[in-house]
């Protein structure tokens, strides 16, 4: 029996991150992404709504493009150009602030402003939780 070696119990090392993979979303983030969703959309209806006939079409589809490209540029999880967080703020607030001013022109000035508080909000606790 003195050749076995002395064995002790150690504690469990704990998981790792396979790589590749990323942590789950968060509730904030899925909420934070559903107002980015909804700023798209609101661009949509802004394009058809607010303008006549041949600019409607133009600004139906061009506004949430021009929005979506932005994202994808700059605010996304994969973004094309790794900027610094503060720049990535404010493109977000930027397309916030752009989706609020466009109900507001729309004469729906309440959900332009409840959209805008709900909006930066989630952005700024979900920007924050990225930074940490």
């Amino acid at each position: 029996m003195s050749e076995l070696p002395n064995v002790r119990p150690a504690t469990p090392e704990a998981p790792q991150q396979a790589a590749g993979t990323r942590r789950a979303l968060s509730a904030i983030e899925l909420l934070a992404f559903a107002c980015q969703l909804f700023a798209f959309a609101t661009f949509a209806i802004w394009g058809f709504a607010a303008w006549d006939f041949p600019l409607n079409l133009v600004f139906g589809i061009g506004a949430p493009v021009v929005a979506i490209l932005l994202w994808a540029l700059f605010v996304s999880p994969r973004a094309v150009l790794m900027v610094h967080p503060f720049v990535r703020a404010l493109v977000e607030l930027f397309v916030y602030a752009s989706a609020t001013i466009a109900w507001w022109s729309m004469d729906q000035a309440w959900i332009g402003l409840m959209f805008g508080v709900i909006a930066v909000t989630c952005g700024v606790i979900a920007g924050r939780r990225r930074l940490s």
